[in-house]
């Protein structure tokens, strides 16, 4: 099962009213293990970054103005995505930024109802406590220390286990690494049985083979148990 962990950057709150997307990341899952394959794009949004948004995440005008637009990107990342299940915190704000600049630019919009939402999830599964991906580091001891500012694919990287963390723990990638789970493919896949050096001491006393030679005796000549002695 493929699903993609997925965080936008924006220029503000509003996708309905000239905000727009100025940065894309994503990570991909395969049954719930990191592939170490990611999405990330800078976008120009063809329009000034107000400065309440660059004290979030630091990209200015300067940075993106020579980054390439949504309409140069857009089929790129949706080839990246393919028809896979999306996990974004606060999934209706992400999707509506990008369903807005894929109609812009003439391409298939996204369902809503492929995707997963972690603020969702940590809502019903922690009523009253705060949801934010910060929050939710602390609750799962994920360590999030390199989260200076607001990044699409650290956010999408660190959202990644707190997903699995919701789903239950981080048991199918108990090995930590990708390395891990191939190292132990490798040596699944050389090892062959071997014959055992020393046969193992039988565990059936005397006593208790003359019992059941006993009760074979009293079924006759022709029991499954005689034929070829």
């Amino acid at each position: 099962m493929r699903e993609i962990v997925l965080d936008t950057e924006t220029t503000g709150l509003d996708a309905t009213n000239g905000d727009r997307i100025i940065e894309i990341g994503a990570v991909e899952l395969w049954n719930h293990i990191e592939t170490g394959k990611t999405y990330h794009q800078y976008i120009n949004p063809q329009r000034s970054v107000p400065m309440e948004a660059v004290e979030v995440h630091g990209l200015d005008d300067a940075f993106l103005r020579n980054k390439p637009t949504f309409m140069e990107i857009g089929q790129a990342f949706l080839a990246f995505i393919e028809d896979s299940t999306l996990v974004i915190h606060n999934a209706e704000f992400d999707l509506t930024f990008l369903n807005v600049e894929l109609s812009l630019v003439g391409l298939q919009t996204l369902d809503p109802d492929r995707s997963i939402d972690t603020l969702a999830m940590a809502k019903k599964k922690f009523p009253g406590s705060a949801k934010s991906l910060d929050a939710l580091c602390r609750r799962f001891g994920i360590d999030y220390s390199s989260r200076e500012v607001h990044g699409a694919l650290i956010d999408a990287k660190i959202l990644a286990n707190v997903y699995l963390e919701l789903i239950g723990g981080r048991q199918p990638g108990f090995l930590g690494t990708n390395t891990g789970l191939a190292s132990l493919s490798a040596e699944m896949e050389s090892w062959k049985p071997t014959q055992r050096p020393k046969t193992l001491p039988s565990r059936l006393t005397d006593a208790e083979k003359a019992a059941h030679d006993a009760f074979i005796a009293k079924l006759g000549d022709h029991v499954l148990w005689s034929m070829g002695q």
